[in-house]
């Protein structure tokens, strides 16, 4: 005697299985990662920081989300950095450029910089990820489309969070 079992859902259960694992190994990846990530809201409020961040900069995260991006930026770069935060509206990714960066204490801090735009469901623009390393073959985080997209749930998480 043949028992025939479907099994649909178990195949579709293990793929998900996988997916949540590689998101979580991501994720875990951001949060441990030796760059400095953080995620800003378009008007420039620190809502991701991680522990890269800390150590480059020395803002623990609970000080880093009090605080604006812009105030991280020395004043003679400020417009700059506006000008950037456009261009990254139009292209929603920036190539890695050299910079300088305030750190806790007010020393400047010499890094490679790149960023991208996380757009919502409507595909519009609703907060910006940086990356900030040293150097440019220093960098330990993939910047790709499934980094964005782990730091987007990230990101809403969240914002649920504090509403």
């Amino acid at each position: 005697m043949f028992t025939f079992m479907d099994i649909t859902e178990i195949k579709k259960d293990r793929e998900a299985l996988r997916q949540a694992n590689d998101k979580l190994r991501l994720a875990v990846a951001v949060r441990d990662a030796h760059d400095a990530i953080t995620v800003q809201d378009l008007k420039g409020h620190i809502i991701a920081w991680n522990q890269g961040a800390v150590r480059a900069y020395g803002w623990s995260e609970a000080e880093a989300l009090t605080i604006n991006a812009s105030d991280r930026i020395p004043k003679e770069l400020r417009t700059e950095a506006m000008v950037d935060i456009y261009r990254l509206s139009l292209v929603q990714k920036l190539e890695p450029c050299r910079t300088q960066r305030l750190a806790k204490y007010g020393t400047l801090v010499e890094i490679w910089l790149t960023s991208a735009a996380l757009v919502n469901e409507e595909g519009k623009m609703c907060a910006i990820v940086v990356i900030e390393f040293k150097r440019p073959e220093q960098a330990t985080v993939p910047f790709g489309e499934e980094l964005l997209k782990i730091l987007w749930q990230l990101v809403r998480m969240r914002l649920l969070l504090l509403q």
